[in-house]
């Protein structure tokens, strides 16, 4: 059968996206597998090899041909003194880049000989904003009194399509006929993106039936996601996070090779004159390289590394002559259910923190950002120390 449904897909008789239906979810990617190799004449035994179930992965990827694998490290121990993690955790980073692993894990030894990391969750919110189209200003500002009006008839439409997300808040915009309603969602342990983007659907339906306002698309821009955008540094998105750390100045000679004075001066002149002039939204050493590595690892939407990278790293000399370093994640947008932290190898690497799971999501925020904040450290440092390049020579990057 196999090979006559390869026949058939080789003669167009067939579409790739058919296959399930024909010979069920685990057969699938190998007909594909076999389909390109002999159109295109590649061998792709390693992209084969795999042990997560197509079954299972069926909601997250479409016309499946096996996986991709990228190297799996981790680091550790990490001391966090957290609202919801608390104790010393190992972290795995998935990545290609050589030195990304052994440099965060030089900063997690920093933090955790210094006493440990305080993590905190500031907020938590998933947001969506539909825009309408209106007649003008007044209109927009009447259909803003409406919805504040009937604020409960909009919740508990939106409401009625999730059983864990919850309507919490609005903002609004309004830019000549255009009126944008940023609505803000708790969605639980999930992300929540979907979960915001159905809710908000219904709701939608409710304020065009009312208001005479005409809904343009469900997703106006204003969310903001998976685009670099000041509103998400300002307002927030998913999980706002703080981690802090004071730092003996004896440990910053002894592990980081440098002074307090001198890791200030690079968190001054690279981080904030250097970003500002750049004209940046985050103002930070490399947030993106520890939030890519995490989401690869567990399962998160990686797009939204866009957000996560917009933070801010923050240096100071105590008044002891200690070092106190700090990182401000203002749109952190993770789960610990739902999207891909139900494949196999990414449900592990969040059984590595203790974070799979329902009620595991703030807990993975305040690890994420410590973690974050031992990349800062380690990075900072190297740079101060004039050490980098020398770094990466000898990890052979």
């Amino acid at each position: 059968m196999s090979e006559d449904i390869l026949k058939k897909l080789l003669r167009n008789e067939v579409k790739i996206y058919e296959l399930e239906n024909i010979v069920g979810e685990e057969k699938a990617p190998e007909i594909r597998r076999k389909f390109l190799e002999r159109k295109l004449h590649v061998d792709l035994k390693h992209i084969g090899s795999y042990t997560i179930s197509p079954k299972n992965v069926r909601k997250n990827i479409e016309n499946m041909i096996g996986a991709i694998q990228v190297p799996l490290g981790v680091v550790g121990p990490l001391k966090i003194l957290g609202e919801y993690a608390s104790g010393e955790f190992y972290v795995p980073l998935a990545t290609t880049e050589g030195a990304l692993v052994a440099s965060v894990n030089r900063g997690c030894s920093v933090i955790t000989a210094s006493g440990g990391a305080i993590a905190r969750v500031l907020d938590d919110k998933m947001t969506r904003a539909p825009v309408f189209k209106v007649q003008g200003v007044d209109h927009a500002l009447k259909v803003v009194k409406w919805i504040k009006d009937n604020w409960d008839t909009i919740k508990a439409a939106a409401e009625s399509t999730t059983r864990h997300g919850k309507l919490v808040g609005f903002q609004y915009f309004i830019a000549g006929k255009n009126l944008f309603i940023r609505f803000k969602y708790h969605t639980g342990d999930a992300m929540g993106m979907n979960m915001a983007t159905i809710a908000t659907n219904e709701a939608s339906k409710v304020i065009e039936e009312n208001t005479g306002a005409k809904l343009i698309a469900l997703s106006g821009n204003m969310c903001v996601d998976k685009k670099p955008a000041a509103l998400n540094l300002i307002l927030g998105r998913g999980k706002t996070v703080v981690a802090e750390v004071k730092i003996p100045r004896e440990i910053v000679k002894k592990k980081l090779k440098t002074t307090p004075e001198d890791f200030v001066e690079v968190v001054y002149r690279k981080i904030y004159v250097g970003s500002a002039l750049a004209g940046s939204y985050g103002f930070n050493a490399h947030f993106a390289n520890i939030i890519a590595a995490v989401f690869i690892a567990t399962g998160q939407d990686v797009a939204q590394v866009v957000e996560g990278s917009n933070g801010i790293t923050i240096a100071e000399v105590t008044e002891s002559g200690d070092l106190y370093v700090a990182v401000y994640l203002p749109s952190l947008e993770i789960g610990t259910v739902g999207g891909g932290t139900s494949v196999e190898t990414q449900r592990e690497a969040l059984s590595i923190m203790g974070c799979y799971g329902s009620g595991n999501a703030k807990k993975f925020a305040e690890i994420l950002a410590s973690t974050v904040l031992a990349g800062e450290i380690s990075l900072i440092g190297a740079l101060a120390a004039q050490h980098l390049a020398e770094a990466h020579k000898k990890l052979g990057r």
